[in-house]
């Protein structure tokens, strides 16, 4: 945030207290400055529950300081009921209720790779995703785990249809694994999942297409209807629209370039809206050359870049139209921020949304130097990764209304943040997964940040959205060896965890369910009324 802005804000506040108080001489309130979206700053909670452990310095920082000595924890009206650290987690997580009201949490491990091999890490002694039963979640217990071939390091696609009841992933070992995929039935009991299928797509075996470019699994993610699988590839730049019509025969239908439609960058995350016919992919770019991707265009507003997302036409996948086309819509560039990582389609009194998230700042992946963050700084872009919403209201021309940008991310702050993230690289302060309470009646998003915990804001109006609570666990002295953190040589002793994992919100009981990386599961509970809100009412369906 420029100063001059600050200065703007502080005289608007001052002006709004003024009027509320009877402190003008006529009943005519002056008109409140515009703070621009490049320049808004979510607002702090207001207030936090009794026996939290408030932030001590900026929103979302974890200073120097504290790393050296030993981080123990942040706390604002989310309260941890359970953990359970296991062997810890990596990139994706998802929680689903059974017919006989069982409620599981399964999460991703991180697969030894030679890309990924910590020689630091304690030897794995149950790899793969863990089955958690949290039916009581103050008492969660690990059943078992998954081992089948995608589910040794599903990377960022694990994910659970609730219309079918049916848990998936693909085959992501060190960020691009295969053409496999896993698919389980955990519908009648979630505790036990029964594997249907385990096989590669693509490859003319299935019965389906053959792509130019075979599948490489990363990100994923159902259609509402559980009908549809897609993978983005990442490394393949290319969607693949999967049939899972017959379970236990999945085959591949469609595939898309992320170039043809619009933006020559990575395939990465997505979201498919509620009646399957819009697929919001994103594109991952503006990396620089070194990582395949344009250079971020940081000092040329009339640059675009090559990060973003897209709005395709996905009509001819969901009616199963032989020889299916996806068509793009719109195509979407975000110049403020690098390496795009998923999208959420949402609803508020009405009206349509949609949240881009990145997981890199506006200067590319962040280096042990700190170069990229110190470019974005110097031009007045966002140093760390943030998500962005968007009016939906045109699908052709979306309209940017709001960024969720923490202290750690204005660039007054540049020089207090950039010491704490010295000599570390990939991901420091910034987001990955976000999730709203219900796609259909969104009034609360979560999202996972590295280095800054847990992150929840009020979006009832999402132009202006309000934070409400968070929490960022205490350092850990033994992470497990399926820790992306750790197997990405990033841990440090007394240092905050990388959250990464998406969330789910739990409206009868009001609790939060996610997993940071050398955490693992985290249960948390709402405190002080936080939410639900009087509007929120319960998703019919659990993952976004």
């Amino acid at each position: 945030m420029r100063r001059s802005n600050v200065l703007a804000i502080a005289v608007s506040l001052g002006t709004l207290a003024l009027t509320g108080c009877g402190g003008g001489s006529d009943d005519t309130a002056a008109a409140a400055p515009t703070v621009s979206v490049s320049d808004y700053v979510v607002p702090r909670a207001p207030s936090c529950s009794p026996g939290d452990t408030p932030e001590t310095a900026l929103q979302g920082q974890v200073p120097a300081a504290l790393r050296q000595s030993g981080f123990g924890g942040f706390s604002c009206n989310l309260k941890l009921v359970s953990q359970l650290q296991g062997e810890g987690a990596s990139w994706s997580s998802a929680t689903y209720t059974d017919k006989k009201g069982q409620t599981c949490f399964y999460h991703a491990t991180m697969g030894a790779t030679p890309a990924f091999k910590n020689p630091e890490a304690p030897p794995r002694l149950n790899p793969g995703v863990p089955v958690i039963n949290i039916t009581n979640p103050a008492q969660p217990m690990r059943v078992n785990s998954l081992t089948s071939r995608s589910m040794i390091d599903p990377w960022e696609s694990l994910r659970v249809n609730a219309a079918r009841g049916i848990l998936l992933a693909d085959n992501g070992l060190a960020g691009g694994g295969g053409p496999e995929i896993d698919l389980y039935d955990v519908a009648s009991d979630c505790t036990q999942p029964q594997l249907l299928a385990s096989v590669p797509v693509g490859t003319g075996a299935d019965g389906g297409i053959i792509p130019s470019t075979q599948p490489l699994g990363h990100e994923g993610n159902f259609s509402p209807d559980g009908l549809t699988y897609y993978v983005g590839g990442a490394m393949t730049k290319t969607y693949y629209a999967v049939d899972l019509t017959v379970p236990t025969r999945p085959k591949l239908i469609s595939a898309v370039g992320v170039g043809a439609l619009g933006l020559d960058s990575f395939s990465h995350g997505l979201s498919v809206s509620q009646d399957g016919t819009r697929a919001y992919f994103v594109a991952s770019g503006n990396l620089g050359p070194a990582h395949g991707s344009a250079a971020p265009p940081l000092n040329n507003a009339n640059a675009t870049g090559d990060n973003g997302f897209l709005v395709v036409d996905a009509s001819e996948v969901q009616s199963r139209r032989p020889n299916a086309q996806m068509h793009r819509i719109s195509t979407v560039p975000i110049r403020n921020g690098s390496a795009a990582q998923h999208t959420i389609p949402f609803s508020v009194a009405g009206k349509p949304y949609l949240v881009e998230v990145d997981e890199s700042g506006s200067g590319g992946l962040q280096d042990m130097t700190a170069a990229g963050v110190k470019a974005a700084c110097n031009a007045g872009m966002t140093p760390f990764p943030l998500a962005h919403i968007y009016d939906m209201s045109n699908e052709a021309s979306p309209q940017l209304v709001s960024e969720l940008r923490l202290e750690t991310h204005a660039t007054d702050n540049c020089s207090k943040v950039i010491p704490d993230v010295l000599g570390l690289s990939w991901f420091t302060y910034g987001s990955h997964y976000c999730s709203v309470d219900n796609r259909e009646n969104a009034t609360a998003l979560a999202c996972s940040y590295f280095n800054s915990g847990v992150r929840v804001f009020d979006i009832r109006d999402p132009s202006k959205p309000k934070e409400i609570a968070y929490y960022n666990p205490a350092s850990v002295k033994s992470p497990g060896a399926g820790s992306g953190h750790l197997m990405f040589g990033q841990y440090r002793a007394g240092g905050p965890d990388w959250c990464a994992s998406r969330l789910d919100f739990d409206f009868d009981r009001h609790l939060l369910t996610t997993a940071c990386q050398d955490n693992g599961l985290l249960v948390l509970a709402f405190e002080n009324g936080t939410w639900p809100f009087p509007e929120s009412t319960k998703a019919t369906e659990t993952g976004n």
